[in-house]
């Protein structure tokens, strides 16, 4: 009787041993993964140059995409690594679709978008912005040698199949032609150039970095600046860091932005043109 009385003693204390130890290796493991979550994830299109693009490797730059053999590049991608350095964290990548941005942000699958996003009043309702990073004007994008080449007034467009992004200032200002045929919008710039090529459209809305991006690399595009151009609030041609409705990261940012004079933004978007992909 004592041996059993002694064994099932034995027994307890193990028993309570052991749930002691799972407990604190449980509460151990939480701090370190909490410690280990160094990270700043981004949300960007990869397919807008010059601000920011796909390729093949590292060169350039370039940052893994997550999930991806792909690498991201670009003038967005240059200034979240410098966001992401000065906030002490790695950054991380994350491919999405131009309508996902704002979704995957609110559900927290990425803590910012970096991916040339205007600052809109109607974006401003669902998410918060940091400061401006760039600021551009709107320009069209068109095939060269034909009939809108030297254009010098947005309404030498009426009559012309004209189109813009999903969900952009670009595609909105298109109404301010008079008589233009405004066609559906486009999801991604990729597109764009495609139905631009083919003769489906005859140009584009899009910023000044983009048309020449654009124009660089395709010897059948020309960029249109206009004398007579759309007329368009800055918010709708500037780009901010788009943030989590009270982000406490919105302040933080600002004052990495605000370390970034205009001239090294200059360069950063000079370096930026030069070094897209041929294939863009």
């Amino acid at each position: 009787m004592k041996n059993k009385l002694l064994l099932l003693t034995m027994f307890v204390s193990i028993f309570l041993l052991l749930a002691a130890c799972g407990t604190d290796s449980t509460e151990k493991t939480g701090s370190s993964s909490q410690e280990s979550d160094n990270t700043f994830t981004v949300g960007l299109e990869a397919g807008y140059p010059p601000f920011n693009w796909t390729q093949l490797d590292d060169s350039n730059g370039g940052v893994k995409i997550s999930g991806n053999a792909e690498y991201a590049g670009g003038y967005d991608v240059e200034i979240a690594k410098k966001i992401a350095e000065g906030l002490g964290k790695e950054l991380v990548v994350v491919k999405t679709e131009w309508d996902g941005l704002v979704p995957s942000l609110q559900s927290d699958k990425i803590d910012a978008i970096v991916a040339g996003m205007s600052p809109t009043e109607e974006r401003k309702q669902s998410i918060d912005f940091s400061d401006n990073y760039y600021t551009s004007n709107f320009v069209m994008i068109v095939k060269k040698g034909g009939p809108y080449e030297n254009a010098t007034s947005i309404q030498d467009f009426s009559g012309a199949k004209i189109t813009g992004q999903l969900n952009t200032s670009h595609y909105g200002v298109i109404d301010q032609i008079e008589g233009v045929q405004k066609q559906p919008a486009s999801d991604n710039f990729s597109a764009m150039r495609v139905a631009l090529e083919s003769g489906v459209i005859d140009g584009y809305v899009s910023e000044r970095p983009e048309g020449i991006s654009a124009s660089a690399a395709n010897e059948n595009f020309a960029m249109v600046e206009f004398t007579d151009g759309f007329v368009a609030d800055e918010e709708e041609t500037a780009v901010a860091v788009g943030l989590k409705k009270g982000s406490e990261l919105t302040e933080q940012i600002n004052e990495i932005l605000g370390k970034i004079s205009e001239e090294e933004r200059q360069e950063i978007m000079d370096k930026a043109i030069q070094n897209q992909p041929a294939a863009e």
